[in-house]
């Protein structure tokens, strides 16, 4: 039996050029390596799955190639980039500080810096998680790493840069990973799934990486998972329902049903969406992004805020024509009171009902708004009144 390889390794980057989403800093990188203007320690830091290890193994494979590329790429020929390659390198060096935060383990770090690379000009020290090392263990690295020797290259990276000490940050030359966006995300997808002979509906990526959220990592894993689901033919019905994904045909006959001011209808649209699994508050979510979708489609010059397939692009346009920006406001505004007091109810279903009603009678008549109070009454001002005829009533006298 083949031996299996996740997609999140099969396509991992090898160069510079196919790091999807940060093309600002391998731009950054590809200069410095040109220029020959090398710092000492740099800190890659973001969010999960964005490419901060990778980066840093293109940075150290390219940085001891012995013939690179006019465009500043590694040649993948000479024995350095062969040795990378196949995982024999001497001159990179990982260390997870996840499982190796003790002042034993930089110590031993510290011992091994002192030794020259035998083929290339740099060894490059790669610490991940690096916001995982003890207090002691920063301290004992602070001299290393700001005065290492000249072949020395460290390249930490974390996802958490405010548990990394000042002293530890100003020594480095900072680069902050960005989200991957969704349409770089499903374009990479389509790639992926282009070169595995795998057939995908762009609506069906498009939700695989919204559940991502800006990792490419996890739209890989997620993509692996809903292949298996589908066994090679991926839909956006197979998405939906192997991701538990609420399907966002609910919010769009809500939102008909809201502008309808058909109040019975939502609380069993909800009642169906509760049947079928899924949780209040993640609907509530959900629904408040579909209002906020529907806004950003109003206008053309914020049509490119919305994260959507081409096909359900054309269905936020036609909906956000039927409701007025005041309702999208006010309704947002409500939705979000929801979310934000939901943790806190006792009776949920309520709260997520009681919302879905307000929603409903904001496109009210105003004379059928239900708003809990009774007619205001004009109250005749007794006192004043007998107060203005007796003054009437003297000069009679």
């Amino acid at each position: 039996m083949e031996n299996y390889i996740v997609s999140a390794r099969k396509y991992r980057p090898s160069t510079f050029d196919t790091v999807v989403g940060q093309r600002a800093l391998t731009t950054t990188l590809k200069n410095a390596i040109a220029n020959h203007k090398l710092a000492h320690a740099y800190l890659f830091c973001g969010p999960r799955g964005v490419g901060k290890t990778t980066c840093a193994r293109i940075f150290a494979k390219t940085i001891n190639c012995l013939h690179p590329t006019s465009e500043g790429e590694a040649c993948n020929e000479c024995e350095s980039c062969k040795a990378f390659n196949e995982q024999r390198s001497y001159n990179i060096h990982e260390l997870d500080a996840a499982s190796n935060n003790s002042v034993e383990d930089i110590r031993s770090l510290i011992e091994q810096v002192r030794i020259p690379p035998q083929i290339g000009k740099y060894k490059v020290y790669i610490i991940d998680e690096v916001h995982m090392l003890s207090t002691a263990a920063f301290n004992a690295f602070l001299k290393t790493l700001e005065e290492p020797p000249q072949h020395a290259i460290f390249i930490l990276a974390t996802t958490e840069k405010h548990k990394i000490l000042p002293t530890i940050l100003s020594r480095c030359q900072i680069y902050d990973f960005s989200r991957i966006t969704v349409n770089d995300t499903v374009e990479h997808l389509e790639n992926v799934a282009r070169k595995e002979h795998i057939e995908a509906e762009p609506e069906a990526l498009n939700v695989i990486a919204q559940k991502a959220d800006g990792g490419m990592r996890d739209a890989l894993s997620i993509f692996d998972q809903v292949v298996s689901f589908t066994n090679g033919h991926i839909t956006y019905q197979s998405v939906i329902e192997n991701l538990n994904v609420l399907d966002y045909e609910y919010y769009f006959k809500l939102t008909d049903f809201f502008l309808e001011n058909k109040v019975a209808e939502c609380l069993l649209t909800f009642n169906n969406i509760l049947r079928k699994g899924f949780d209040g508050n993640h609907f509530i979510t959900g629904l408040t992004s579909h209002f906020r979708n529907l806004l950003v489609s109003r206008d053309p010059s914020t049509l490119q805020l919305l994260e959507a397939g081409a096909s359900i692009r054309d269905r936020y346009q036609a909906q956000a024509q039927k409701c007025t920006p005041q309702f999208l406001y006010k309704a947002m505004k409500l939705c979000n009171d929801c979310d934000l007091n939901y943790r806190q109810s006792k009776n949920k279903r309520l709260l997520v009902e009681l919302t879905l009603i307000q929603v409903a009678q904001l496109t009210a008549e105003p004379e059928d708004a239900g708003s809990g109070h009774g007619p205001k009454k004009q109250l005749s001002p007794v006192f004043h009144t007998a107060q203005a005829n007796q003054s009437v009533a003297q000069p009679a006298q």
